[in-house]
């Protein structure tokens, strides 16, 4: 897939071929909202918490004898029917909201994401992003000159996506609200799904091609004939098993027939101690 590339003016320099792994996987938002929950749930931790009636101090003491008062009987003034005692069913510290993902199913739902930024054509590609000092003005000239490509680029919330680290980059948007500089190699599903614009250089795709991509490299002829002489080595030794388990199933064949026909013989001699009884 050819995209257009532009430089930080925003003027049109070439095209560059996305590669279709990460730029052109069709969208399925279960795929999407399970990788959205699985972040979530894995960031998420349990402040909240109430003591049990067991935690609360105090309350060793019964706080009057079983029988003879009258009143309603107790033995603890920190039970959760007491002001001061322990909290039923509360909240804890101790729950965990951590959920799993295939590492597959969370970098395709990675692609999906990214797909659908470059289908809805709100993704820009640049030939290479870079600023001489950590200024915010700096960084708030290049998104603007993306106002043609990109609309509201510069008031929408926007993902500058970089290779590595640059501190002049990262500092020059730290202070603008509605940016956010994001290493290739940190790409997260969460922040593709609420910013609305993603400004990438070329360099950064290749490091997610690198980091996330599924493509695998061609074994070498050297490679493919050791993986050959190791099958054939186990299939020399799996042989001799084989032809001795088709033996003991010849042997167990004869031997469930020989029983079937020392029944059927026993079955004629019976019935013929029969007619001679009756006769």
């Amino acid at each position: 897939m050819e995209t257009p590339v532009y430089n930080q003016k925003g003027e049109k320099v070439g095209t560059y071929n996305l590669p279709d792994g990460l730029f052109a996987v069709p969208l399925k938002e279960s795929v999407v909202h399970q990788s959205m929950r699985t972040q979530l749930g894995n960031a998420r931790k349990a402040i909240a918490h109430t003591k049990d009636r067991s935690e609360v101090s105090g309350g060793g003491k019964k706080p009057w004898r079983q029988k003879g008062t009258g009143r309603a009987r107790h033995g603890s003034i920190r039970s959760p029917l007491w002001k001061g005692g322990g909290v039923t069913f509360g909240p804890r510290n101790d729950r965990n909201f951590s959920l799993k993902i295939n590492k597959k199913q969370k970098n395709k739902a990675l692609a999906m994401m990214l797909s659908s930024k470059v289908k809805a054509g709100k993704m820009a590609v640049l030939d290479m992003l870079a600023l001489e000092k950590p200024k915010t003005k700096h960084m708030m000239d290049v998104l603007r000159a993306f106002t043609d490509i990109l609309p509201e680029v510069s008031t929408r919330k926007t993902l500058i996506i970089i290779p590595g680290a640059n501190p002049n980059i990262t500092l020059a948007a730290r202070n603008i609200p509605k940016a956010k500089v994001l290493r290739a190699d940190s790409m997260n599903i969460n922040d593709l799904l609420i910013y609305r614009y993603m400004i990438i250089s070329k360099e950064a795709i290749e490091m997610i091609e690198k980091v996330y991509g599924r493509a695998k490299k061609p074994a070498s002829n050297e490679v493919a004939k050791e993986v050959k002489r190791v099958s054939a080595q186990k299939a020399a030794k799996a042989a001799p098993l084989k032809k001795i388990k088709k033996k003991v199933k010849k042997v167990k064949a004869v031997k469930k027939i020989k029983k079937e026909e020392v029944k059927e013989v026993k079955k004629v001699e019976k019935t013929k101690k029969q007619v001679d009884k009756k006769a």
